[in-house]
């Protein structure tokens, strides 16, 4: 087994482990981020903000490149009648990003590690209910579906910043719920909502100290993210072949030993 080491963080190994991040996203149709806080922590020893920083930034890079992509697999137009979404949900995940960013920035380590282990388990709950069709569809409408959809968004984008997340785990499952959206539409506007949100929570954490992080391992920061990307399209190839109810709890149960990796890290001093 691999000690967690700062001499893991090269350009090989990041390519290596966003590779393998990135195979688990594609095959559940994410960009994997919130497997790759985890192993950011636990594998290569970053610390809670810098993890959270970093993995913004490959987030960011992630997103960026499969938007063009998603484009390409569901019509614009089917995009395009659902404009009110997006601004619905950005009106909350705006402000979300801007505090959840501004709170990661100023919490105790400790208190950031058990934070980030807790909302891993929030994922894998929410995960586990959407692809196991538990939360039926609401009905709303008016004014009280734009409250909800704001509200929503708000939370989507706490997480998403203080996880460096995409957000994506939550958003699709938001959007087919609150709104009745096909599936495969939401994805494509899950990156409407997540690359607006996430550009918001990057610029604020560009005004932390810690996000020198980003200037001293570049490269390293670059080669996981390329990973990433690479590893999403092997993912989404071989997602024909590999069955759902193989995946799900998988992915489940992954997301929970995380969760439990990263709390064991609360009382530990990290540089």
């Amino acid at each position: 087994m691999v000690s967690p080491s700062h001499g893991y963080r090269t350009p090989a190994w990041g390519f290596t482990a966003g590779g393998a991040v990135g195979v688990l996203g594609g095959l559940v149709g994410l960009g994997g981020a919130e497997f790759r806080l985890p192993l950011l922590i636990g594998l290569f020893a970053f610390a809670a903000l810098a993890a959270v920083i970093i993995n913004k930034a490959m987030s960011l890079i992630v997103v960026t490149a499969a938007i063009p992509a998603r484009l390409l697999g569901v019509p614009f137009s089917e995009i395009s009648v659902e404009w009110a979404v997006v601004l619905n949900l950005l009106a909350g995940s705006l402000a979300g990003a801007w505090i959840g960013a501004s709170w990661a920035t100023r919490a105790r380590t400790a208190t950031l590690y058990r934070v980030l282990a807790a909302l891993l388990v929030i994922i894998a709950i929410v995960f586990a209910a959407s692809h196991w069709q538990i939360i039926p569809p609401v009905t709303l409408t008016g004014t009280t579906l734009v409250v909800f959809g704001v509200l929503a968004g708000f939370g989507i984008g706490v997480v998403a910043a203080i996880m460096g997340v995409a957000g994506g785990e939550l958003l699709i499952p938001t959007i087919t719920i609150l709104y009745a959206v096909d599936v495969k539409v939401a994805g494509s506007l899950s990156l409407l909502v997540s690359l607006p949100t996430m550009i918001v929570a990057f610029f604020r954490y560009s005004r932390s100290q810690a996000f020198v992080v980003l200037r001293e391992q570049k490269w390293f920061v670059l080669a996981m993210a390329g990973g990433s990307i690479v590893g999403t399209i092997i993912g989404g190839v071989l997602v024909g072949y590999v069955p759902s109810s193989v995946i799900t709890p998988i992915i489940v149960a992954l997301l929970l030993l995380s969760a439990w990796k990263v709390l064991g890290h609360a009382k530990q001093d990290r540089v």
